[in-house]
């Protein structure tokens, strides 16, 4: 179960984060009432949820979940395969540093982000993409190994991140799309099979037995809704426009 979330204000400078949508840019007053709206989500999750202020230097840094991976063991501070990206590290380390867990951190030339990282109870699936190399995620295996965990990795070929194309639900319950349907290391899951039309919703956000879907994909939330879950539809049309998804938006832990 998770207890807390931290998440970071978009800032003005979002319209001009990095982006292959091409779905134009986003409106920030709209992100903004949309950031505050998967806030309310969180919270009715049940998180305590940690506010940061916006920072101008980073368009892309309300994506908060790429630059830090918190284990039961250890919270991890990644290095973001995109250099525009690379300084987020500075601010959430003295976030981190106040949490009271050991700090790791991956080093050049190891790039990680932790979009590109899926945990299933004590194992973690590493997505070896544009933006985590090999490097980055033999530091993060030699990492885990230190607090009894396991890592495995997975190449991806068409998405941006590992969790772009699944969400684990927990339960055994896989969201799945595309080149993820039929890789060998995921045959041992249920595999909830998300359509090509609705592919954006396969990031969704197991949260304490509630699952956050995005807003405006029917099938896929029916689909979860069928094994049982209570879903909650969060409208985050603003930050798909910068290939972003539900889980970029906060670390839950």
């Amino acid at each position: 179960m998770f207890t807390r979330a931290i998440v970071k204000t978009p800032c003005r400078n979002m319209v001009n984060g990095i982006s292959s949508s091409n779905l134009g840019k986003p409106d920030y007053e709209l992100a903004l009432k949309q950031h505050e709206n998967y806030i309310k989500a969180l919270k009715e999750c049940g998180l305590n949820v940690t506010m940061l202020d916006p920072d101008e230097n980073f368009p892309d840094s309300t994506f908060i979940e790429d630059v830090c991976l918190i284990t039961p063991g250890c919270a991890i501070i990644t290095n973001p395969g995109a250099d525009s990206r690379r300084d987020e590290i500075i601010s959430i380390s003295r976030i981190v540093n106040e949490l009271g867990l050991p700090v790791e951190r991956i080093k050049s030339p190891g790039f990680l982000d932790a979009g590109d990282i899926m945990m299933v109870k004590n194992h973690y699936f590493a997505g070896l993409s544009d933006r985590t190399n090999k490097e980055g995620t033999s530091q993060l295996n030699n990492i885990l190994k230190k607090y009894n965990y396991t890592s495995s990795t997975i190449e991806l070929e068409t998405v941006l991140h590992l969790k772009t194309g699944i969400s684990y639900l927990e339960n055994n319950n896989l969201l799945a799309f595309g080149e993820f349907l039929t890789k060998e290391a995921l045959k041992k899951f249920n595999i909830l099979e998300v359509a090509k039309d609705e592919s954006y919703a396969a990031n969704s956000v197991w949260i304490n037995d509630k699952v956050l879907v995005p807003r405006g994909f029917p099938k896929t939330k029916k689909m979860i809704e069928k094994q049982g879950y209570k879903t909650i539809a969060v409208d985050v049309s603003e930050f798909r426009k910068l290939d972003g998804g539900l889980s970029c938006l906060s670390l839950r832990f």
